[in-house]
């Protein structure tokens, strides 16, 4: 019942924005009673909260642990987030990390959530073996191109798509160790491979 009740909240809330997640439209949506709703979420902000709190495990399965070679955590990042071909239509459940971006208007408890995770997913991305800052520019890349597609915001389709993607991924390639069997991408724009640095350091 209570995943029953957290899928109708993601429909409502990826078709209409936070502001649907009333309990009454969960309630119907999900074709349950009210009171059934308040036995295992007392308040629309405890309704929300579990929304968010599901989307962002939900996220963090798709990421390798503490023993994934250099870059791996990245790529997982943008594997898990940007998809190899646009999205078409309207967003759906599926996109966990922005469902829950939105979500994160509710409040602050809400919000706080987020930032607890965010801290910890980029303490890993700095640890991820990738010379300093390339893997937090995936991730604002990855969090700006999320943005534009629920707002609107021009986000690239087709081919752009595919080449955003490309660029994204070579940004990674380029930084993880030869030894590390990085994908044999030229160097994104003004980004040297790590073993070229530190022969340069010698």
């Amino acid at each position: 019942m209570r995943n029953r009740l957290l899928n109708a909240a993601e429909r409502l809330l990826v078709k209409q924005g936070v502001d649907a997640i009333r309990l009454d439209a969960v309630a119907a949506e999900a074709k349950v009673s009210k009171g059934g709703l308040l036995y295992h979420f007392p308040s629309r902000q405890a309704l929300v909260q579990g929304v968010v709190e599901r989307l962002v495990d939900r996220f963090e399965a798709a990421l390798p642990g503490p023993d994934a070679p250099p870059g791996a955590y990245t790529r997982a990042w943008l594997d898990a987030s940007i998809p190899a071909e646009a999205p078409e239509g309207e967003a759906t459940p599926a996109d966990s990390v922005p469902v829950a971006l939105l979500a994160a208007a509710n409040g602050p408890a809400v919000l706080d959530i987020l930032q607890s995770r965010y801290r910890a997913w980029q303490r890993r991305l700095d640890d991820d073996g990738l010379p300093p800052g390339v893997a937090t520019l995936v991730r604002m890349a990855v969090d700006g191109w999320w943005t534009a597609r629920l707002l609107g915001l021009a986000d690239p389709k087709g081919e752009d798509h595919r080449a955003l993607r490309r660029l994204v991924t070579g940004l990674i390639d380029a930084g993880v160790p030869q030894e590390h069997g990085a994908h044999p991408t030229a160097p994104a724009p003004g980004v040297r491979p790590r073993a070229a640095r530190e022969t340069e350091s010698r």
